[in-house]
């Protein structure tokens, strides 16, 4: 028997959140890692 079309649907969209999820990660760590550097304060 043929799955219904649904389950399919249902799992895309699943694996796209779940991949847009990692590629913010990725970013969000990237930015943090190479952003604007805090300046350091001499006392």
């Amino acid at each position: 028997m043929k799955k219904p079309m649904q389950s399919n649907t249902t799992l895309i969209i699943v694996v796209v959140v779940l991949a847009l999820h990692f590629l913010v990660g990725i970013g969000w760590l990237l930015y943090k890692m190479a952003g604007p550097k805090k300046p350091d304060k001499d006392s």
